[in-house]
C-alpha cells in the first residue's frame, strides 16, 4: 500500500520570537512573536503609539530590538552585520505612506532606483545612465501599475495616487520576495486609496510575494490580510485569520 502523501509546508519568510523594544526606559512593546509563511499577507493594526511602525523597523533591521530574535528570509536579522542586512533588504520592497520620490527626476528614474539595493552605484540613480536591462525592468513595472505613458514625466508633476503607483513600481521592480507597506494609502483620498490597495495586492498575489502591511482601515485589514496582528497595551493582543474576525473584533483594539 502506498504511503500517505506528505503535505508541502510553506517556508517561513518572516519570524519574530519574543521581540521586545524599548527606547531608553520607555517600553514600546514586549514579547511579540509571530511567523509568516511565504505568499501570506499579514495586517498589523492598533491605535496610534502602539508601535506598529517600530515593529516593522525592527523586522527590517533598521533599528535593533531590545531583546528577542528576528529572522527574515531564513536569515538572522538580530545579529546581522550591516553588509548582511543590505543583502537581506535587497530581497525586499518597501512602500511607505510618504511616496519619497525624487521630485526633479523622471518617473522612470525613480523606478530604476528601486534596483539600487541589488545593483548599487551611480548607474541606477538615473534612467539615462542605467543599463538597458534595468530600464526595461523599470518600464515593465510601470506597465503593471498603468503608468508606462508617464515614464518621462517629472515626479513632482504627478497626483498623489499616481505618485503612490510609482512608489509601488519602484518596490516591485527588483522582484522582491517580501513586501513591506506602512500605511500605503494614508496620504490619499478614499477613492485613490482603495485603488492603490487593490493594485498593490493584485501585484503581490500575482508574484506570490509575502506581505506585511500596516493599516488604520479596519476594512482593509480584513479584506487584504490573510492574518491580522493587533498591538495594544504594549503587547501582541491579537493574532488570528482575517476570515475568523469581524470589524467589531478589531475596533476593541482602539478603545
Amino acid at each position: 500500500m502506498a504511503g500517505a502523501q506528505s503535505v508541502p509546508v510553506s517556508p517561513v519568510d518572516v519570524a519574530t520570537e519574543s521581540v521586545t523594544k524599548r527606547f531608553g526606559e520607555t517600553p514600546i512593546f514586549a514579547d511579540v512573536s509571530f511567523r509568516l509563511a511565504r505568499s501570506e499577507a499579514v495586517a498589523i493594526v492598533g491605535a496610534n503609539g502602539t508601535g506598529k511602525s517600530t515593529l516593522l523597523r525592527c523586522v527590517m533591521g533598521l533599528i535593533p530590538v531590545t531583546s528577542g530574535r528576528v529572522t527574515l528570509l531564513n536569515q538572522e536579522v538580530t545579529d546581522a552585520t550591516e553588509a548582511e542586512l543590505r543583502a537581506i533588504r535587497a530581497r525586499m520592497g518597501l512602500v511607505s505612506q510618504k511616496h519619497t520620490l525624487v521630485p526633479r527626476l523622471s518617473v522612470l528614474s525613480n523606478v530604476v532606483q528601486g534596483l539600487l539595493g541589488r545593483q548599487p552605484g551611480l548607474r541606477h540613480w538615473s534612467h539615462k545612465l542605467a543599463p538597458a536591462a534595468s530600464r526595461e525592468a523599470a518600464m515593465e513595472a510601470l506597465k503593471k501599475v498603468g503608468l508606462a505613458d508617464f515614464a518621462l514625466r517629472r515626479a513632482d508633476r504627478l497626483s498623489g495616487g499616481q505618485s503612490q503607483r510609482v512608489a509601488i513600481a519602484r518596490a516591485i521592480v527588483g522582484h522582491p520576495e517580501v513586501l513591506i507597506a506602512d500605511e500605503p494609502c494614508a496620504s490619499l483620498d478614499p477613492a485613490a486609496g482603495e485603488e492603490v490597495m487593490e493594485l498593490f495586492f493584485d501585484l503581490a498575489r500575482q508574484q506570490k510575494v509575502t506581505v506585511v502591511f500596516i493599516s488604520h482601515h479596519i476594512d482593509h485589514a480584513l479584506k487584504y490580510g490573510d492574518r491580522v496582528l493587533g498591538l495594544a497595551d504594549g503587547a501582541l493582543k491579537l493574532d488570528a485569520t482575517a476570515a475568523s474576525l469581524s470589524p467589531s473584533d478589531l475596533r476593541g483594539l482602539y478603545d
